[in-house]
């Protein structure tokens, strides 16, 4: 949302560009903590499936590489 200085386009208010700045900042926070929330679960699951495939005696590298990045 930018403001023209010359052309058919209007100007935007400040106080409209403060709002529009704010609401997009709002939205993007609630987004982020919706994908944190997300990968929370997928992290939870992806221990879950590691460890029963381990007590099943399937040996593998990646949860040690899981564990090191949580």
């Amino acid at each position: 949302m930018a403001t023209a200085k010359s052309g058919n386009v209007p100007e935007v208010s400040k106080d409209e560009q403060i709002g529009y700045h704010k609401g997009s900042v709002e939205t993007l926070l609630k987004e982020r903590q919706e994908l944190y929330r997300l990968i929370t679960i997928v992290d939870a699951l992806l221990k879950m499936h590691v460890g029963e495939l381990q007590k099943l005696g399937v040996k593998f590298q990646v949860k040690q590489e899981l564990e090191k990045k949580l």
